[in-house]
């Protein structure tokens, strides 16, 4: 049996590179699977969960925050800027909701603080024009 390899990629490293049988993820127009002699194609994945089954038939599971899926041949690429791991559901959903919620928290204090520093600019401009007459 031909297999698929899936690599899954973020920003600072690669979460998984496996052969799998078949992957299931989430698109815009809903859920699609893929298998070993699919057309290749290109789609813009929505958050959601990427389930895959490895060679053992063991399926196994990859919350994703979005991203591009590339399948070329039998290479399925996976590029999102944030995923988690996890070998059912129940224990990826509290992992997810855990790592999500930190990196919402952290996302709300970076555009605080990029507003905050818009402003100043803004208000240097301003003054830098009063200046100047």
């Amino acid at each position: 049996m031909t297999n698929l390899k899936l690599k899954i990629l973020m920003p600072t490293e690669v979460l998984l590179e496996k052969e799998v049988g078949k992957v299931t993820v989430e698109g815009r127009n809903g859920s699609f699977c893929l298998l070993p002699r699919h057309v290749d194609t290109v789609s813009i994945l929505e958050p959601g969960i990427l389930s895959f089954v490895d060679q053992n038939s063991h399926e196994e599971f990859v919350a994703v925050d979005g991203g591009i899926l590339v399948k070329c041949a039998s290479q399925i690429l996976v590029s999102t800027r944030n995923a988690v791991r996890g070998p059912e559901l129940g224990s990826l959903k509290q992992t997810v909701e855990q790592n999500f919620r930190v990196l919402d928290e952290r996302e709300k204090s970076t555009r605080s603080a990029l507003a905050r520093l818009e402003a100043n600019i803004i208000r240097r401009f301003i003054e830098l024009q009063e200046i100047g007459g």
